[in-house]
């Protein structure tokens, strides 16, 4: 796992073993997975910024997903290592939005997406900015 360094743009990789029980009776990734993947690869980019939903709900601040766009292109396959880059392109306000490329051992693309999750003060269950700390450590990423 490694956070790559671009111009106004976050971006971070992230690699799953895929296990027999996310595989449907063909061998392939249960479609349903997918999100789970890109969960994980959130969760860890959060971690590697120093940071992460626990530490975001215990200053007041939740991030449920307000959308999901799933786009198959390849399956993936049982015992594969897959590479999940996930970026933030645009620096978030109330919203932020993740962008999704999963890669098989065979440098294919075979899956893409994107979530949008919206920052809500727990305390006033309406939507808020993100917490300050958050935002000052991508400020290095939007310059």
């Amino acid at each position: 796992m490694h956070v790559i360094l671009n111009a106004n743009m976050l971006t971070f990789n992230c690699n799953i073993r895929v296990r027999y029980g996310e595989t449907d009776q063909m061998g392939y990734v249960y479609y349903g997975n997918y999100a789970q993947y890109y969960e994980v690869a959130r969760v860890e980019m959060l971690r590697s910024l120093g940071t992460s939903y626990k530490d975001m709900e215990d200053n007041g601040v939740m991030m449920p997903v307000l959308d999901l766009y799933c786009k198959y292109i390849k399956p993936g396959r049982y015992d594969e290592n897959l590479t999940i880059k996930v970026s933030i392109r645009e620096k978030p306000g109330v919203r932020i939005k993740f962008h999704y490329e999963i890669i098989n051992e065979n440098e294919e693309l075979i899956n893409i997406g994107e979530t949008t999750l919206v920052f809500v003060n727990i305390e006033k269950n309406k939507p808020c900015h993100p917490p300050e700390d958050f935002s000052r450590r991508l400020e290095k990423y939007f310059t």
